[in-house]
């Protein structure tokens, strides 16, 4: 058993970004050649605790530059230089009404002279400029340290022009609204830095002889210092962690960015029983077999059951896979394509026994594509699906959302009778605007057109199946897939294409229903679900 899916052993998981729970060691791995395989004597989890993503903590990096110490060279801060925008600032700042009637050029040219991104429609700019203006005092640094300070957020910013979403930037109150989430840094010599203690600070050296800086003057640079410190440090977060950038075309007042290290709830007690389930969609089970690092996942999560679905594997290959199984997880159930070889195809993995299992919907239009695994347990149905992509041109579009969700439905619905559903899996549908970054761009795409959106509603939710991500989190962006060919991940422009949906009736023993965004290996990344028993 030497290997099981170095998928689960073979994903790019960033391990520096999640600490590890120390309980999660100490249990199976589901692949790995080299880690020991340890049988676990339980039959559902007993630790729900989230595994947060760290950020490497930049406070204490030393800031070359910005030290006060006593300066060896005269130099003249002259107002002329640095005050030039900043009398235009201060004149709108005194008189607000005067912003409206600028015209857009002449927006732009204003917010250019203090280096703010100026896109957009005049109400754009406007928003821009009131925002900048909100949030900052007109403070300037003197030149070698505003030098200084340049290259640094230079440095940390250039590949990256982001919004971001964070509870306090610079020790300010939160701000909800999306153009105050702004990082804004300068490239110029001429930058305006709002300090910590939010006073209006002009740095200016006269004719220096060598004599040791004021106390004023330490105290600024000081303040200087710790603003660029907290700058680096949310720098360091976006690069880590995009995830938690706020990313969306048609954002909504109150909408904020998922962040699993601060949304998933405390860990449920010891005594308390339930059953920890993952999916994710693998978009081709070999090319993960030839990475490594998703054995530490597996460690983390310590998951009773995972779904997979795009395995891409064919019947031949199953037995190969399976007995590369480690200890623990000696169930698991696969289903391939048939009439496509090498395409779609979806599988069951637990460490629990089912009490039965079957494969596809038993309608034979639609079961040659490998699309659905059913595992009965004691309490409920988990049935992993891949539901049909519409494809390009929505040549599929009409047998999506008129045959299969259709017959899929039914078929919950009927096993609904004896006991509860978990539907989990790729489901191919972005089903509103909060669950895709550019809603108005993708309106005739597979995945968020009228039709599928309309089904989605209507064949699930209308039957009494709720999206337990969405209930946990109703005003919450997270996206579970991002695109390859843009470079999507890096900026968050993603869509949110995994569910666990359930019965009604079970709704409220969701414990948690979170996402995974840190483990690479496919578009998708995987989700979670907790859920009491």
């Amino acid at each position: 058993m030497k290997q099981f899916l170095q998928f689960l052993s073979t994903t790019s998981t960033n391990l520096n970004s999640f600490a590890v729970i120390q309980k999660h060691l100490n249990t199976k791995t589901l692949v790995s050649p080299t880690v020991k395989a340890m049988r676990s004597k339980r039959r559902f989890s007993n630790s729900s605790e989230p595994v947060l993503p760290v950020v490497e903590n930049k406070k204490d990096k030393k800031l070359k530059g910005l030290e006060a110490s006593p300066v060896s060279k005269k130099y003249i801060a002259k107002e002329s230089d640095v005050n030039s925008h900043s009398i235009e600032i201060e004149r709108l700042r005194n008189d607000p009404a005067k912003m409206d009637t600028l015209t857009v050029e002449e927006l732009r040219k204003t917010l250019r002279s203090i280096k703010v991104p100026a896109k957009g429609r005049k109400d754009d700019l406007l928003s821009a400029l009131k925002s900048f203006m909100d949030n900052n005092d007109s403070c300037e640094l003197d030149p070698q340290a505003r030098e200084e300070h340049e290259k640094r957020l230079l440095a940390a910013s250039e590949n990256t022009s982001m919004e971001v979403t964070t509870k306090k930037v610079f020790d300010e109150d939160p701000v909800d609204d999306v153009n105050d989430r702004r990082l804004k840094q300068s490239r110029s010599a001429k930058k305006t830095v709002k300090v910590a203690n939010k006073k209006k600070l002009s740095v200016k050296s006269d004719d220096v002889s060598g004599c040791k800086p004021s106390r004023e003057k330490r105290k600024v640079s000081s303040d200087i210092i710790s603003v660029v410190a907290q700058s680096e440090e949310i720098s360091t977060a976006i690069q880590t962690e995009p995830w938690t950038l706020f990313a969306h075309k048609k954002p909504q007042k109150g909408w904020i960015a998922y962040n699993p290290r601060t949304m998933r709830p405390p860990p449920l007690t010891q005594d308390t029983k339930f059953v920890k389930i993952l999916s994710w969609n693998v978009n081709g089970l070999r090319a993960l077999l030839k990475l490594e690092g998703f054995s530490a996942l597996a460690r983390r999560e310590d998951f009773d059951v995972l779904c997979l679905q795009e395995t891409k594997l064919q019947e031949k290959d199953i037995k190969q896979i399976k007995q590369r199984l480690v200890d623990g997880y000696d169930n698991s159930f696969w289903t391939c394509s048939v009439s496509k070889l090498g395409y779609s195809g979806t599988s069951i993995i637990s460490r629990i026994k089912p009490l039965s299992v079957r494969y596809g919907l038993g309608v034979s239009d639609h079961d040659g594509e490998g699309r659905l695994v059913t595992a009965e347990f004691d309490t409920f149905y988990l049935i992993c699906g891949y539901v049909p992509n519409s494809g390009d041109g929505l040549r599929r579009l009409t047998y999506r959302v008129t045959e299969w969700d259709a017959s899929l439905s039914n078929y919950l619905k009927e096993l609904e009778k004896s006991k509860p559903v978990i539907l989990t899996g790729d489901l191919n549908c972005a089903h509103e605007e909060i669950d895709i970054y550019n809603p108005a761009g993708n309106k005739r795409s597979a995945g968020f057109t009228d039709e599928e959106r309309q089904s989605f509603a209507t064949n699930f939710l209308s039957k009494g199946f709720v999206d337990t991500f969405r209930r946990q989190h109703p005003g919450v962006v997270g996206y579970t897939y991002w695109g390859y060919r843009h470079g999507g991940r890096k900026t968050n422009k993603g869509w949110r294409l995994d569910y666990f949906l359930v019965s009604e009736s079970i709704a409220d023993k969701v414990h948690d229903s979170y996402i995974i965004p840190d483990v690479t290996g496919s578009d998708h990344c995987p989700i979670g679900l907790i859920l009491k028993l």
